[in-house]
């Protein structure tokens, strides 16, 4: 019995659901009788079926089911929700084994399914590839751990470590350093987050939308930073095509946009996080600048960056980020160089 390959594919299921079911976990399955595998399933949809009674539903001989064992990357679920609890469909169906990858950090379940499983009969056992199956659900772990959304850091900068020139709203050429296909690629990781995060200049100086629209997928929340500054009243952060929400530390309204006042202090950043975490926002993608992104890493509050050195010199400008840790992955797309760094705290 190779619960480990089996345990793989509940992962590499569960993987596909990433932008597609947050604030829910990513979650697989697979059915196996006899070592072969009879079913299997993910949860691919908010509000939608979860991966144990997907992989049920796709067994052909529902006799097979209680002689069978599930594999399920995360406890099945105990409570009612949006959907029945599924800790008691497998014990209706007399599924006589279960195997887990990981307890469930969210209170309502959190050994609960397990428990109710084990209390019915079922043989369960945990914690096969729970450390590969904690790093892909890593958004989910965070958000109830921490208690505040799991934050990705992204930036680009030249060869020569600016992000850009100096430059303002008289100046608002954007230099771009990154290829075209990364662009596409950018998009796409917007799509797998819930919010997107910058400061005020960015706002003021780009004007950017804040979008996916390069990728299929939901749009993610738009935050933003703000202090003093006053931004346009045609900004596109403020258009109908996303929800945003305007952190300010003063009372202001604006058209299409949720504003929370900010007590301007020291713990700024982690008031914001506060307000996200009770959203339920359980990851973000910060795409500020210098200053916004900076102040994440002295903080000393990230999980993860994202770096893009595009095959350009600027020689002057804004110097980009200092991160010191070591990069935990690096390739090359094209003639840019991409870096993942990992934050351990």
């Amino acid at each position: 019995m190779n619960e480990q390959m089996y345990m793989q594919r509940a992962i590499e299921l569960a993987s596909q659901g990433l932008g597609h079911v947050s604030p829910n976990p990513l979650v697989g399955c697979v059915i196996v009788h006899n070592e072969k595998i009879i079913g299997e399933g993910y949860h691919y949809k908010f509000g939608g079926p979860h991966a144990e009674i997907v992989a049920i539903n796709s067994v052909k001989n529902r006799e097979l089911l209680k002689s069978s064992t599930l594999y399920v990357t995360l406890e099945p679920c105990s409570h009612f929700g949006k959907t029945p609890p599924c800790a008691d469909t497998i014990i209706q169906l007399k599924i006589p084994r279960v195997v887990v990858a990981s307890i469930d950090p969210n209170p309502l379940v959190a050994g609960k399914g397990i428990q109710k499983m084990k209390d019915a009969g079922i043989k369960v056992k945990t914690g096969i590839l729970e450390k590969e199956y904690r790093f892909l659900n890593r958004r989910f772990f965070t958000f109830f751990e921490k208690k505040r959304p799991y934050i990705i850091l992204k930036w680009a900068q030249s060869k020569d470590g600016f992000i850009d020139y100096e430059r303002n709203c008289k100046t608002p050429e954007i230099h771009w350093i990154s290829s075209s296909y990364n662009k596409i690629l950018v998009h796409k990781w917007r799509s797998e987050e819930m919010g997107i995060l910058v400061g005020a200049n960015t706002i003021i100086n780009d004007n950017p939308q804040l979008t996916n629209r390069l990728w299929a997928g939901k749009n993610p929340v738009r935050i933003v930073l703000k202090n003093e500054e006053s931004f346009p009243k045609e900004s596109r952060i403020l258009d109908s095509e996303a929800p945003s929400i305007i952190f300010s530390t003063k009372h202001e309204n604006e058209i299409n946009a949720e504003v929370i006042k900010i007590e301007n202090t020291d713990e700024f950043i982690e008031q914001v996080l506060n307000k996200l975490y009770e959203r339920k926002i359980i990851s973000i993608l910060v795409e500020g600048g210098r200053k916004t992104l900076q102040s994440f890493i002295d903080n000393n509050i990230w999980d993860e960056a994202r770096v893009i050195t595009g095959n350009v010199s600027f020689n002057n400008g804004i110097k980009a980020p200092i991160i010191n840790n070591t990069a935990y992955y690096e390739e090359f797309i094209g003639n840019d160089r991409f870096q993942v760094y990992f934050h351990h705290a």
